[in-house]
């Protein structure tokens, strides 16, 4: 009954104004029309109103109004796009407005009241932060594996533009999220040297390792770092860094007192990502041994059975593998 109620909230109307009814307004279009009665707690006396109807009330219509402010990013062209302001209901000021409504008498509009929400990173700060580059990593694969290039595509995408604040953690699994088919994500499973990868999502380990060994680059704080069980061919034994949905994760730490910018892209069969910040930074840069460009065949298999068999799947090093400061 209660959902009926408050599904009835938020039908939009037309012109008409039933008696009593309050019209809620935005950027000059209803989006719900309520009545006193919906509201009211049924005492003799001065009405009042009921707490729990108009706070699940307000609830709905913060969910429906709401935008979601969104970061200054560069581009492939290296400008920098403007980030945009969001905002939300501004709920003292809506609860303002309603009680006065509630209280009087006759049909009443209402334009909701915004407030506005701004973008994490703007221009200004990536503007600051891009001039220096502090660390770099390149990595090599078959370009031929179309599923595994997309899915490398895809995770690079998730991390490139990012900023990471000083004294901020990093998670890989955290920024680029869950790997399933519902994000765009492909099968591509693949046997290198006798070690099948993930199915969904096939491919991520690369954009995680090349991102491991920049960090690790630019003297950043590595927090958790988990290597597979078997060498993987695209980086140099023991510098990968395994991720998996549920699983290990790679977080590292911003450690110096200025933001860091990440970026990533995939260009051809390379996945390179690249750590800039301000021309102010005093970072400590490490060695750190260079990707191979050969890489051995990548042989493609679509058999389920490689999937339902747990002992073809690569395995995760246990923690006391762990590498950290």
């Amino acid at each position: 009954m209660l959902q009926k109620l408050l599904a009835s909230f938020f039908i939009l109307t037309q012109s008409v104004e039933l008696p009593d009814s309050l019209t809620v307004i935005q950027q000059g279009h209803p989006i719900a029309v309520v009545n006193r009665t919906d509201f009211t707690i049924a005492l003799p006396g001065t009405p009042m109103i009921n707490d729990k109807k108009f706070n699940e009330f307000i609830e709905k219509l913060d969910q429906q109004i709401y935008r979601k402010p969104i970061n200054a990013s560069i581009n492939d062209a290296g400008r920098i796009v403007p980030g945009q302001v969001g905002y939300r209901l501004y709920r003292k000021e809506f609860k303002d407005k309603f009680t006065t409504y509630f209280y009087g008498k006759g049909p009443s509009q209402i334009e909701v009241p915004e407030l506005d929400i701004y973008p994490k990173v703007d221009s200004e700060l990536l503007a600051h932060i891009k001039i220096q580059q502090i660390g770099q990593y390149v990595t090599y694969f078959n370009a031929n594996n179309t599923s595994r290039v997309h899915n490398i595509s895809l995770a690079a995408k998730a991390i490139d533009n990012y900023v990471v604040f000083p004294n901020e953690v990093f998670s890989f699994n955290k920024v680029v999220g869950e790997r399933s088919g519902a994000k765009g994500y492909k099968r591509a499973p693949i046997i290198v040297r006798g070690e099948l990868s993930e199915g969904v999502g096939g491919g991520i380990c690369q954009v995680s390792s090349t991102l491991f060994n920049a960090v690790d680059r630019a003297g950043l704080k590595i927090i958790e770092r988990y290597s597979h069980s078997r060498r993987v061919p695209y980086v140099p034994a023991g510098r990968d860094a395994t991720v998996s949905w549920y699983g290990p994760d790679f977080r590292f730490q911003n450690k110096y007192n200025q933001p860091i910018l990440i970026r990533a892209k995939r260009y051809g069969a390379s996945m390179i990502v690249t750590l800039h910040s301000s021309d102010v930074i005093n970072y400590e840069m490490k060695n750190v041994p260079i990707a191979p460009k050969r890489l051995p065949e990548e042989i493609n298999t679509e058999e389920d059975r490689h999937h339902s068999n747990p002992s073809r799947k690569g395995k995760i090093v246990p923690p006391h593998n762990l590498v950290g400061d």
